[in-house]
C-alpha cells in the first residue's frame, strides 16, 4: 500500500471583506504544519473506504474526492482508501480537507490521470472551500471563497504550540459562525498586506500582525473558550490565537525548547496539546 501524510493547517490571517451572493469573500495567509493524518492506498476494482473514527467515515470528504475524481476523468479504476485521523476534527485545523486533497494528489498519480495542479485544485473547491490551499501546502495567500490560492516563500523555522480545548462538537459550525459576522467585522485585507510585507522582508511574522476574524464571535460562541485561552497565558503563551473558526487555539515561536517547554506545562495540566512546525509547499 502507497502511505500518504496529510497535514493540518493554521491560520496566520483570516480576513472577511464582506458577502457577495451568499458567500463570504475572504483574504487569508493559511500554513501547513506537521501535525499528520495518514492515509494508506491500494489499487482495487472499486472505491472503499475505513477509517481509524468510525463515526467518520460516512459522507467522509475522502470517499467524495475519491468519486469527483473517478467521473470527471472517467477513470475505471478504483482504490481501497484506510485513513489513520491523528489531526483533531472539526476544531479549525483543517484535516478533512487535507484528507480530500492528498486523495486527490495521490490518486492523480496512482490512476496515472496527469491532471495538473490547478486543475486539480478547481476540482478541490467543488468539495471544501479549504482544499485548494491544501493542494499546494506550504503557505499561501488564499482569496475569494478559497479558490484562489497564491504560494508565498516559505516561513523561516517556526514553532507552534497548539491547544485544542476539550469542547462538544458543533454540527455546522463553520457555517454558524460565518452567520454571525456582520460588516462591523469586515476589514479591506489591511492584515494580509502588512502580513505579507513582513515575510518579504523578514521571512517571519511578528504575533501582533496576526488577525483571525473568528476571534470577535468565537469566544461567545464556544463556551469556557475564554477560559482556556486564559490557562494558555498562565501556562506563558505570549500571544494566542484562533485558528479557522475554532476552537483550536495556538501561540508560535521561533524557539523549540520554549514550544516543548509550554505544550508540558500544559499536558500535566490534563490538556490536550501539540508541538508542531512550520511546513514547506507540497513536493
Amino acid at each position: 500500500m502507497l502511505t500518504v501524510y496529510a497535514p493540518a493547517k493554521i491560520n496566520l490571517v483570516l480576513e472577511v471583506l464582506g458577502k457577495y451572493d451568499d458567500y463570504c469573500q475572504i483574504s487569508s495567509i493559511l500554513q501547513t504544519i506537521n501535525l499528520y493524518d495518514v492515509l494508506r492506498f491500494q489499487l482495487a476494482e472499486r472505491i472503499s473506504f475505513k477509517c481509524s473514527e468510525p463515526s467518520l467515515e460516512h459522507g467522509n470528504l475522502v470517499t467524495e474526492a475519491a468519486v469527483l475524481l473517478k467521473k470527471t476523468t472517467k477513470c475505471a479504476k478504483g482504490v481501497r482508501i484506510e485513513l489513520r485521523k491523528n489531526i483533531p476534527w472539526g476544531v479549525g485545523l483543517g484535516g478533512g480537507s487535507s484528507d480530500a486533497a492528498a486523495t486527490l494528489l495521490t490518486l492523480n498519480k496512482l490512476w496515472g490521470l496527469g491532471l495538473s495542479i490547478s486543475e486539480l485544485g478547481r476540482l478541490g473547491f467543488k468539495l471544501g472551500s479549504d482544499v485548494p490551499f491544501f493542494i499546494y501546502g506550504g503557505i499561501a495567500l488564499v482569496e475569494g471563497k478559497g479558490e484562489r490560492v497564491t504560494p508565498l516563500s516559505s516561513l523561516c523555522p517556526t514553532w507552534l504550540v497548539l491547544l485544542v480545548p476539550p469542547l462538544p462538537k458543533i454540527q455546522d459550525k463553520t457555517r454558524q459562525l460565518y452567520s454571525k459576522l456582520n460588516a462591523d467585522y469586515f476589514t479591506k485585507g489591511e492584515f494580509v498586506h502588512a502580513v505579507l510585507a513582513s515575510l518579504r522582508q523578514e521571512g517571519k511574522i511578528a504575533p501582533s500582525l496576526m488577525f483571525n476574524v473568528f476571534e470577535k464571535v468565537a469566544f461567545d460562541f464556544f463556551q469556557e473558550l475564554s477560559e482556556y485561552k486564559k490557562i494558555f497565558e498562565g501556562a506563558g503563551a505570549p500571544s494566542i490565537h484562533l485558528s479557522g473558526s475554532g476552537p483550536c487555539l495556538f501561540t508560535l515561536t521561533y524557539e523549540k525548547k520554549k514550544a516543548d517547554k509550554l505544550c508540558l506545562c500544559l499536558k500535566r495540566q490534563g490538556l490536550e496539546c501539540y508541538v508542531a512546525s512550520s511546513l514547506p509547499e507540497n513536493s
